[in-house]
């Protein structure tokens, strides 16, 4: 029992236990209601590692009257989920709940994996219960995740560390006979990251290395001696994740080269899947470059086809080159913030009704009705260009791109000049 890691004794099993995601579990949470109601239908857990996902499966596994299965996306396959299904329709018989599948890092499924299980959740022969560290968006194919909702899980906070390392070291077996002098926290917290199992693996570290085990000293000083000698530099699954990939990300957006290479090669040397890095320079592309150079979505998604088809250790040479052409792009938002002006103006005004000389007319009725009546084809105009109202008449004249200051689009800007006097180029 002792050689159990205590992240793991201390694994809840109900939900009185359970810290953190009160959005979720809390009394009268829509998580916490579907659970105790026994009413489960297919989900997805998303969030960072330690937050709690895997217990969350457990502890339905714990309280439903119903078959529970699990599989790890990292070592099953399309048999070992098929395998699943076949027990799953004999153990089901016509009044009896569906059993549960739970598949951890439901992510690291291939498309062929994921086509397996549409089958029986469609038809209800499993429930399934996915984990997942990635946006799901990305991850899990459309079909999926349709049938599933999504729950989003967030970092344990301050509140919640501190509850949890109170019920280590007065609920634990073998802690709560040990004396703590809990001096500090900053470390011990900013170290965890948010992740709870990190947190116990800390405090874990912290017993084994003492001196006395009659006291056990935690401040600043003690957790950050121990942790710069037991773990690496960068944690691909903690708090450094984020912040580093957000310094990957800021450097690209500043147009500093050798900096965007400085956080690739912490990544990279750190083990961050190639692929993720590859997917934030493909939206950089087109959230911070954009129509200042066209060329750089292309050769963004360029590298990340490159990346997955080669992977490391030569991924490294595509990454930096497109990180590089990137950070020395020119830059601009302008189609970015096109597109949140225009959300925002169809969340204003709703449903406005397309134009009638916008609207086909494949039948008799609707040409009566004269959809498609004064529609100008602009190729049969002067420069392919015919002044055509084409927005619904409420909102005419409604500008939402603006030509960022670069060169390319200082030439759009002379068209639009040209054609569009209306909307105030």
């Amino acid at each position: 029992m002792e050689n159990i890691p205590l992240a793991e004794r201390l694994r809840p099993k109900n939900l009185d236990e359970y810290i953190g995601q009160e959005h979720l579990v809390g009394k009268g949470a829509i998580l916490r209601n579907m659970i105790e109601s026994d009413n489960i239908s297919s989900f997805i857990l998303w969030g960072p590692p330690g937050v709690g996902k895997t217990t969350l499966a457990q502890i339905i596994a714990n309280r439903q009257n119903r078959a529970f299965f699990s599989l790890s996306a990292i070592n099953a396959g399309v048999k070992d989920v098929r395998e699943v299904v076949e027990t799953a329709k004999k153990q089901k018989f016509f009044s009896s709940p569906s059993p549960v599948l739970f598949i951890d890092e439901i992510h690291r499924f291939s498309k062929s994996q994921q086509d397996s299980l549409l089958g029986a959740v469609e038809k209800g022969i499993v429930v399934l219960i996915g984990a997942t560290t990635e946006n799901p968006s990305f991850e899990v194919i459309t079909p999926l995740l349709s049938r599933s909702q999504v729950y989003v899980l967030k970092s344990l906070g301050k509140t919640d560390l501190e509850l949890l390392l109170n019920r280590a070291t007065s609920e634990d077996i073998y802690l709560k006979n040990m004396h703590f002098d809990i001096r500090e926290t900053d470390a011990l917290f900013r170290f965890s990251g948010g992740d709870a199992r990190r947190l116990l693996n800390i405090v874990d570290m912290i017993v084994k290395v003492a001196d006395d085990s009659e006291k056990i000293v935690i401040d600043n000083e003690t957790v950050t001696k121990i942790l710069q000698q037991k773990t690496a530099f960068y944690d691909k699954n903690g708090e450094q994740h984020y912040d580093i990939i957000s310094a990957f990300i800021k450097s690209m957006r500043g147009s500093d080269p050798n900096a965007a290479v400085y956080w690739l090669a912490r990544m990279l040397e750190g083990g961050e899947d190639p692929l993720f890095i590859a997917r934030r320079m493909v939206i950089l592309a087109a959230e911070d470059v954009g129509l200042a150079n066209p060329n750089a979505l292309l050769l963004a998604n360029a590298c990340f086809d490159a990346v997955n088809k080669i992977g490391n250790p030569e991924a490294r040479i595509i990454l930096s080159e497109t990180a590089v052409y990137l950070a020395t792009s020119p830059k601009s938002n302008s189609t970015y913030m096109a597109i949140e002006e225009a959300i925002a103006k169809v969340k204003q005004t709703g449903d406005l009704p397309v134009p009638l000389h916008l609207r086909n007319a494949p039948t008799k009725l609707m040409k009566e009705l004269n959809y498609g009546k004064d529609y100008k084809y602009a190729h049969s105009y002067e420069g392919n260009f015919v002044e055509l109202e084409f927005l619904p008449e409420n909102i005419s004249g409604s500008k939402f791109y603006q030509p960022g200051s670069n060169a390319k689009e200082t030439e759009i800007l002379k068209s639009l000049k040209n054609f569009w006097k209306k909307y105030g180029y």
